[in-house]
């Protein structure tokens, strides 16, 4: 059996401030009227004391049903861009719902295009509903809930107030700022683009096919005998469709190799640029993957959307090598696209032996020194020299550089790539 303070509780927990001043006005007005013999002090002392009760026996006896539906238009969008928010609150119960409140509960990172989302419902008949509408954006990616609604519905005095929280919530998928990319056209030696794009291997000649090191499982029919001669280890034959319209976009995510703060730094600038580059790819056809320093990142879905969900929520990491990373990028064949920070020697090396025979190898190195005030290029410049030396083509993004154009800097015409012999001679000579 409840107490009676828990049934004074459940009565009175609603009452509004203004209830409660009702109440007790009356409650005095009764009591000085004890003391003053007038009739007239008992009846308004009394009525203002019994219409606050009354409301909360109203409400108490009132259970009103709401449901709550959400819908983000679109559900993903670009940093800075905005998204619609609608919501619909629909009465489920035979009881008509007083006028509310309904208020969406907001993260403090997303702005709200306007007033806050607050709104003033009329009353909702039996199996009504009406329909909420703002907009919302985000300079900063992540992903962010919208929701919970909050509606408080009081009776027609003010006296009284109930509030319900739905417990449904939505999830904005803010990516990375996706800058469109010209359609540059490759030189016709590079594989994936132009007239080439669609050739495999058995159209090159198995003599120009870039062969792989061989891994436990592979068949020994498949070995490539001069390859194995060349590189003095046993090399077989990459599948051909490693080859046809494939790239691999190589992230470097450390945390040592970026600077600068917020949506103005290197390392913001290499997740759009992932992003953008990777959205570009699939709108060419290409089946791409991506790799970062720790390995490849698997993208549910379909690549782009898969891509931009992953990139939403991508943050610096703590390796330091690029070891792992690498050997994936090796690994995946097809074209290789690298955006990196700060590379040591060390690291460009490791980058430039990624390539592996005639594959196309383009890198965007970031001249994270001079990315802030003060800086240099120099070590970016090493960094190309090494990587220029393996056959790759690379260009020197600064800050204030559009990546539209770093983009089709790296598709200007060139002269014939170095055969992968020479390459290899220059990287083991350092």
């Amino acid at each position: 059996m409840s107490s009676p303070r828990k049934v004074l509780r459940g009565l009175f927990g609603p009452l509004t401030a203004r209830g409660w001043s009702f109440l007790a006005a009356g409650g005095t007005a009764l009591l000085c009227s004890l003391a003053i013999p007038a009739p007239d002090l008992v009846r308004v002392g009394a009525l203002v004391f019994i219409l606050p009760v009354v409301s909360a026996l109203i409400a108490d006896r009132s259970r009103y049903r709401l449901a709550c539906i959400r819908r983000l238009d679109p559900p993903r969008v670009p940093a800075g861009q905005p998204v619609t928010v609608t919501t619909r609150v629909d009465s489920v119960s035979r009881v008509r719902a007083g006028a509310a409140l309904a208020e969406d509960v907001i993260p403090e990172t997303l702005g709200v295009l306007g007033s806050r989302p607050r709104f003033v419902l009329a009353e909702i008949e039996p199996g009504g509903h009406r329909k909420l509408s703002y907009q919302i954006r985000s300079d900063t990616r992540g992903k962010f809930p919208v929701g919970p609604l909050r509606v408080r519905v009081a009776d027609p005095f003010g006296l009284v107030s109930r509030s319900k929280s739905f417990g449904v919530t939505s999830t904005l998928v803010v990516a990375p700022k996706v800058v469109p990319l010209p359609a540059a056209a490759a030189p016709s030696s590079w594989l994936g683009q132009g007239d080439g794009g669609m050739r495999t291997i058995s159209a090159l000649g198995e003599d120009e096919a870039a062969p792989r090191t061989y891994q436990d499982g592979d068949s020994l029919h498949r070995v490539h005998w001069k390859s194995t001669a060349r590189y003095g280890q046993l090399m077989v034959r990459r599948d051909e469709h490693q080859w046809r319209n494939s790239a691999s976009v190589f992230l470097d995510t450390r945390h040592c190799a970026h600077s600068g703060r917020g949506t103005a730094s290197s390392f913001e600038f290499a997740v759009s640029a992932a992003a953008s580059i990777g959205a570009h790819l699939s709108g060419e056809g290409f089946a791409a993957r991506l790799i970062t320093e720790a390995g490849e990142i698997a993208t549910p879905g379909t690549f782009s959307d898969g891509l931009l969900d992953m990139l939403a929520v991508i943050t610096p990491s703590r390796d330091t090598s690029l070891g792992t990373g690498t050997s994936a990028l090796a690994r995946a064949g097809g074209q290789l696209i690298a955006v990196a920070g700060r590379l040591s020697a060390d690291d460009a090396v490791q980058l430039a032996a990624a390539r592996r025979g005639n594959a196309p190898a383009m890198a965007l190195l970031l001249a994270v020194s001079a990315w802030t005030s003060g800086g240099t290029c120099a070590d970016a410049a090493r960094a190309a020299e090494i990587l220029s030396a393996a056959g790759w083509r690379v260009v020197i993004v600064t800050a204030g550089m559009p990546l539209p154009s770093a983009w089709q800097q790296l598709h200007q015409p060139l002269g014939p790539l170095r055969p992968p012999d020479r390459a290899d001679r220059l990287l083991g000579a350092r």
